[in-house]
């Protein structure tokens, strides 16, 4: 199976949720053409936000899903990633509704994704646009 199709499986929900003891669903690919990884984090937790951000000093490519945490606590985990992507030159693109793919400047990425998706909160209904 090709990494996009994992990709759109696991946006799509239809990977299966945390393997083994993870206390969030993690998995990694190789690229098989110049050995750098791109990792899927589906994080529960703010205090998840410096695993990805390791990830991401290390020069992986990184898949964060949001759906499983709070709107709060998703501008949280955005907002720390973008200070480590500015810090090391990096890039955020809005894959969809809670997801980005967060690259170092070692990775190229082409084309964007469109959609001017809003998050609403269940509790005051209101609208967040990250």
């Amino acid at each position: 199976m090709a990494i996009t199709d994992k990709i759109k499986k696991f946006i799509d929900g239809e990977e299966e949720a945390g393997k083994g003891n993870n206390e969030y669903y993690k998995e990694t690919f190789k690229d098989s053409g110049n050995g750098s990884k791109m990792v899927l984090i589906e994080p529960r937790a703010y205090s998840e936000s410096q695993q990805i951000a390791d990830y991401l000093k290390k020069r992986s490519a990184v898949v964060v899903n949001l759906k499983r945490v709070t709107p709060d606590v998703a501008k949280r985990i955005v907002d720390f990633l973008g200070g480590t992507l500015y810090a090391i030159e990096g890039e955020m693109q809005k894959l969809g509704n809670g997801i980005f793919l967060c690259t170092p400047n070692n990775v190229n990425v082409e084309g964007k994704m469109s959609g001017d998706e809003k998050v609403k909160t269940k509790k005051e209904n209101e609208e967040f646009d990250w």
